[in-house]
């Protein structure tokens, strides 16, 4: 039966690096799921290593695997009251497994609680509480082989956990801040490197983007381009409420938050609650997080409607003399794709500009992001991609939610850079501008 305990050892355990010393950055593939707009990772997992398809997730604290077909010859639970599970704060203990020995079931063994972000499990049908494992982890380095994690800590889960994400999809690959997140536990292996890793989304209806983990750059992309030198910074802010917060006990956000001060469309001030561009630390609710779990960018419905109305305003204007038609869901402002031009940035509209922390930090979204083309039967459209969040996000039953969560359409062909260590976000805003996009990384030429 479970427990309630409380972890007594400090943090005295960090994953061993077991392969041969290899160059960094680890760097993987990201794939686009067209039929769910999911983000799909590579990675390997087991004893023998077997390649793994992991939902990407920015905000999640720890990596899950579906465990009931999980088979390796070299994994541990992780036990209870050890100093691996000292790091991981108060947990749920498994005195006596009542099924044989397996991924899923072990003696004393250390309980988490997984989440899938994009359909919330139905816990009355699947076990929530589900065991911690210690297994290998290995990603491709830079010179094309890979580079083995032997003690990465994750989480099983059962097959229920994978309702509603991608056909191949096995469990979630989290990049969040968190004690255990996929970048920090490869920063533990390698204490040298810089504590940061980037992305890169590809808007390539075939050709995969990129991860990368443990380097600042040069970030190379075919014809010779080092997306690295192309950055603009901006702090990562720290929600101190976030969803796993109990009113008795807060626990900090595990999302990345950038403090977005203002909206301009075509140039022009975009007339909003700026107090709903802060976070409120007593209620979690405010602040702009970054997403790639959310597809399109998600506006609280103040915000959401005060951008619309200064979007439609500015491309009517004669400069672009666009006129609206019936929109397709969940899109709420749609045009004639005939009516639309077409540049090197994409559709023909009205720029839109992320004001950040100082008033020469802006992070532009060009059409290439801010608009979504439609074609079905006899539609064909250009949709604004924005969608409305509703009057009060919330995150958990007490704890609010993000007033903009920036969806994953718009990062499609941005370099992101999160420098973990000194708290900053690096984005380079549409890399069409430079003549190359994400699905052009030079990867290495021995390929894995």
């Amino acid at each position: 039966m479970a427990k309630l305990a409380v972890p007594l050892l400090i943090l005295l355990f960090f994953p061993t690096f077991i392969s041969s010393q290899a160059p960094l950055p680890l760097q993987t593939t990201i794939q686009k799921d067209r039929s769910t707009s999911q983000y799909v990772i590579t990675a390997y997992l087991q004893t023998p290593l077997k390649l793994t398809r992991l939902l990407l997730d920015l905000g999640s604290t720890f990596t899950w695997v579906n465990c009931d077909d999980y088979n390796s010859s070299t994994y541990q639970h992780v036990p209870c009251n050890s100093s691996i599970a000292s790091l991981l704060g108060p947990y749920t203990c498994l005195d006596l497994c009542d099924g044989p020995p397996s991924p899923n079931c072990g003696n004393n063994s250390f309980l988490l609680l997984p989440d899938n972000p994009i359909k919330p499990v139905d816990y009355r049908k699947v076990s929530g509480l589900n065991t911690a494992l210690i297994d290998p982890f290995a990603l491709p380095n830079a010179q094309g082989s890979l580079t083995s994690i032997k003690n990465f800590i994750f989480s099983c889960a059962r097959t229920g956990f994978l309702k509603g994400l991608a056909k191949g999809i096995t469990g979630l690959a989290a990049l969040g801040r968190s004690n255990i997140s996929i970048p920090i536990q490869i920063n533990k292996v390698f204490p040298s490197t810089p504590n940061c890793f980037a992305i890169c989304l590809s808007g390539s209806n075939s050709q995969p983007g990129v991860a990368l983990f443990g380097s600042k750059g040069p970030y190379n992309f075919l014809p010779g381009i080092d997306l690295s030198k192309s950055l603009i910074y901006t702090p990562l802010l720290l929600n101190p409420l976030g969803k796993d917060s109990d009113p008795d006990k807060p626990i900090p956000s595990s999302e990345y938050y950038i403090g977005l001060t203002s909206i301009k469309v075509n140039g022009k001030m975009v007339a909003l609650n700026n107090s709903l561009l802060a976070i409120n630390g007593e209620k979690g609710s405010g602040g702009t997080t970054i997403s790639t779990v959310v597809p399109y960018t998600k506006l609280q419905s103040s915000i959401y409607k005060a951008f619309i109305l200064a979007f439609l305003k500015e491309a009517a204007s004669s400069a672009f003399n666009l006129t609206t038609t019936k929109p397709v869901k969940p899109f709420g402002v749609c045009y004639p794709a005939s009516a639309v031009k077409n540049t090197q940035m994409g559709p023909a509209v009205p720029i839109i500009d992320l004001v950040l922390d100082r008033q020469d930090v802006v992070w532009k979204i060009f059409g290439s992001n801010s608009m979504v083309r439609i074609t079905k039967k006899s539609v064909d459209l250009w949709c604004l991609g924005f969608l409305d969040a509703g009057v009060n996000p919330m995150v958990s039953n007490w704890v609010g939610g993000p007033s903009i969560v920036i969806g994953g359409y718009q990062l499609e062909d941005n370099m992101l850079q999160f420098d973990l260590q000194s708290k900053k976000l690096g984005f380079s805003s549409s890399i069409l501008s430079k003549g190359t996009d994400c699905a052009k990384f030079k990867f290495p030429t021995k390929r894995v």
